[in-house]
């Protein structure tokens, strides 16, 4: 009975730790993916925030444009009795005046901008630019994640296409194994020949372990990219390696990338805001107009008694020191605007240098895939071949492994191949700034 209790117990553990391993399976294609990691990108929560304070900056600069109305009020109580005379004919003052504890004063002022040399203006405006320069500078991010999160992608498909290709050659390598040693046993091969067979199963093992180690790590990745938990296996859709269209001549992605690219266009807004802040400084100088009104009541007990005291009128202010003070506001306004004008320039070279190199190397990848294609088919003939001769007493054993390393490495490069012509026809998208988001 006992023993049976420590089999059940055992078989509970088992069970429980087996369930604490278990992975969840998920399965993505690579626009879901993109979707998931937008999604969950911690990146695009700080433009969210860069967006939020943008348009707190844009409120703030047309409420100036508003009337300000402020009340006050105050009492104050008198312990010692002051000394009161007033300069009025016929009211005495003096020791004989009331006496005056306590004072009570309220009063409400209105003000109204009617001109400030274009500066309210020239305020919503910059604004309304720059609100608009943090949306473009999310979107270029929100495309610099679909890359990102394609790439790791690929590193996945990759990572997963090659297991697949060393457990089957891995699975062959053992069968052969097992052929050699009964063959040593009747004496048709020598035991060196059969050790030699032994030693390419054992690296076939040791490239199937790198594989499966290669492909946790960028599972993992993929998870902390996407959002998901640490323990979730992503299983990969292989059809989007054959995304890649035809890829079109190199001045149609050099145009392209001048029209779309949302950094640029951000720092155009960018720099439209800098224009109108030379303006605003330069407004400094300007005097302001206001329409202002007030209401001003008083009471002094026994003394004095004020209501309905309304005042309007205009008002008028100039700060004088404008005079003889530089305006600093001016010359910062100036030299921001003539760095983002070189900075215009430099991301316009950098733009048609990341074109031209991503084109190249998208080029140069689908060279690749037939040059891999063509060397796969002539390792696996190759392999053939040798395996005819071996088995007729043609060939060594040394001869026969080699092909059939030569065969699994052409075999994994063509897979490889195929990924990354996708992944750098994606980069070249992204580079002009036309990487879809579905």
């Amino acid at each position: 009975m006992k023993r049976i209790n420590n089999s059940v117990i055992a078989l509970s553990l088992f069970l429980g730790i087996a369930n604490a391993n278990a992975q969840e399976k998920k399965n993505l294609s690579l626009d879901e993916a993109v979707q998931l990691g937008i999604q969950n990108s911690k990146n695009l929560k700080i433009d969210a925030a860069k967006i939020e304070e943008a348009t707190a900056d844009l409120l703030e600069a047309k409420n100036r444009q508003l009337p300000e109305l402020k009340v006050s009020g105050s009492y104050m109580y008198l312990p010692i009795k002051p000394n009161v005379d007033l300069k009025l004919p016929g009211v005495s003052g003096g020791a004989g005046g009331p006496e005056v504890h306590q004072v009570l004063y309220g009063s409400a002022n209105l003000s109204v901008p009617i001109y400030s040399g274009g500066r309210i203006k020239y305020g919503i405006q910059s604004a309304k630019y720059l609100v608009e320069a943090s949306k473009l500078s999310t979107e270029n991010d929100k495309i610099a994640i679909a890359y990102n999160v394609a790439q790791a992608y690929n590193n996945l498909f990759k990572a997963n296409q090659s297991i697949k290709v060393f457990e089957e050659n891995l699975t062959a390598s053992q069968k052969r194994d097992e052929t050699f040693l009964k063959m040593e046993n009747n004496g048709l091969i020598a035991r060196n020949d059969r050790l030699k067979a032994n030693l390419q199963t054992s690296n076939i093992e040791l490239q199937l372990l790198e594989a499966k180690n290669n492909y946790n790590i960028a599972n993992i990745n993929m998870d902390l990219l996407l959002g998901l938990p640490e323990t979730t296996e992503i299983d990969v859709d292989q059809n989007y390696i054959e995304e890649g269209s035809e890829v079109k001549p190199i001045d149609f992605y050099v145009n392209e990338a001048r029209e779309n690219r949302k950094d640029l266009q951000a720092l155009a807004q960018q720099r439209k805001a800098a224009e109108l802040g030379i303006k605003s400084a330069k407004a400094e100088n300007l005097p302001s107009l206001a329409f202002t009104g007030g209401y001003v009541a008083a009471d002094i007990p026994k003394f004095l008694t004020i209501y309905n005291a309304v005042n309007v009128g205009v008002g008028i202010s100039y700060n004088l020191s404008n005079i003889w003070k530089e305006n600093s506001s001016l010359k910062q306004s100036q030299a921001r605007e003539k760095q983002l004008a070189a900075t215009d320039e430099l991301l316009n070279d950098n733009i048609k240098l990341d074109v031209n190199r991503e084109y190249q190397n998208t080029d140069y990848s689908k060279k690749k895939i037939a040059v891999f294609e063509k060397s796969a088919e002539q390792a696996n003939e190759n392999f053939r071949i040798t395996k005819n001769k071996y088995d007729n007493g043609l060939a060594t054993m040394t001869e026969l492994l080699d092909a059939d390393a030569a065969q699994i490495s052409a075999n994994v490069g063509v897979i490889n191949a195929k990924a990354d012509a996708a992944l750098a026809y994606r980069k070249l998208l992204q580079t002009t700034g036309t990487l879809t988001i579905k």
